[in-house]
């Protein structure tokens, strides 16, 4: 593939012949170029870990641990990382700028020359740069994780896939709370976390785990050195 049809393929929109734009789809054969990646980190902040310390079930215990894990590689790699924080507009909300719910957790905490995107709606897309940037920078694949599942992670996921974007959704770097539905009937968190795996798996999303991209950072890491 030639350079130039390689920046059109991941521009995001070509010139039709009847000259309206429409938009180019960046998911190619399901191979994932590092050097066309970012990783988006959503909402991990302090109102999780204040719901946490009350008692709150929830799904993936060991999601931190892998976000921490998965921000690392992407740094000792030198690749695209994107923060995603969430400040609420709605009284009330513990995401309201300003309140200790809305800062971000140490662990995930933006280093110099990372992208920060601060939203107020639960997608990344939404009244950000975000979708711009990216198709500035030629990024193609997205790998989202962060919080929750169900909600933010989940909504920027499907947006991101409709936007042609070849999407990557961490299962064990995402967590659930249990959910009553309008009918009355209790779902737990482990049963939220994994219909929403299977509402976006093939549709939206490929699903992985973190060992799954690991491996792929290592991979290129190696290659990046020979």
């Amino acid at each position: 593939m030639g350079a130039g049809i390689g920046a059109e393929y991941c521009s995001g929109r070509t010139l039709s012949l009847g000259g309206a734009w429409r938009r180019i789809n960046c998911k190619g054969d399901g191979t994932l170029d590092l050097s066309k990646t970012a990783l988006l980190i959503i909402d991990v902040q302090m109102a999780f870990v204040h719901r946490a310390a009350g008692g709150v079930a929830r799904s993936t215990p060991d999601a931190e641990e892998n976000i921490a894990e998965i921000l690392a590689a992407f740094r000792a790699a030198d690749l695209k990382i994107c923060h995603v924080h969430h400040h609420s507009r709605v009284e009330g909300s513990p995401f309201i700028a300003g309140l200790p719910g809305a800062v971000v957790q140490g662990f995930v905490a933006p280093r110099g020359g990372e992208a920060v995107y601060i939203k107020h709606e639960n997608s990344a897309f939404i009244e950000t740069s975000l979708e711009a940037d990216l198709r500035r920078q030629g990024i193609c694949h997205l790998v989202m994780c962060g919080a929750t599942a169900n909600h933010c992670v989940e909504t920027s996921t499907r947006m991101a896939g409709n936007l042609g974007f070849d999407t990557y959704f961490l299962s064990d770097g995402v967590w659930a709370y249990g959910e009553t539905g309008p009918d009355g009937v209790s779902h737990s968190a482990e049963e939220v976390h994994s219909m929403t795996l299977a509402n976006l798996h093939g549709e939206f999303a490929t699903i992985v785990t973190t060992g799954d991209v690991l491996a792929r950072v290592h991979k290129f890491e190696s290659l990046e050195h020979v």
